[in-house]
């Protein structure tokens, strides 16, 4: 995997701190700072997402990913799964995620909670790389609810 990262702000571009992502499949995603009213030259203007609000949502695609994977290879008739992640990050640098609590809605057909139950700590616990890394410096929790369609 691989990833190309290219300023912006030195191109004369409407922010001074933004950058855009290229993937090695081929997408490309914008990033932006924060405004920093004290130094604006040294600040974003709030364009596109920040780094980290992108590496957050990452992580909510990849554990979303293997809920929903994990529910259609048990035969459950899941129609929809989002997942809301609230975090807390370190006051000081390097600001780390301190704590991130997922909470999951699986919509589907008579799917079983304890379907979704297994599914989330799965995820957890084996297959989604994201959730696993940051469980090296944040407290994860989770929590469902399952919605009927």
């Amino acid at each position: 995997m691989e990833c190309t990262v290219s300023w912006t702000g030195g191109a004369g571009t409407r922010s001074g701190m933004g950058f855009v992502a290229e993937t090695g499949s081929g997408h490309i995603l914008a990033m932006d700072g924060a405004p920093d009213e004290a130094r604006p030259e040294n600040g974003g203007r709030n364009l596109a997402p920040r780094p980290m609000e992108t590496v957050l949502a990452g992580t909510g695609g990849c554990t979303a990913y293997d809920v929903v994977l994990i529910l259609k290879r048990g035969r459950h008739a899941v129609t929809g799964c989002t997942v809301k992640l609230t975090s807390e990050r370190a006051p000081a640098d390097p600001k780390v995620f301190t704590k991130i609590h997922m909470h999951f809605t699986v919509t589907g057909k008579a799917v079983p909670a304890v379907a979704v139950e297994r599914a989330v700590q799965m995820s957890h616990d084996k297959y989604c790389s994201a959730t696993i890394m940051l469980a090296k410096t944040a407290e994860i929790t989770t929590s469902f609810e399952v919605v009927e369609a």
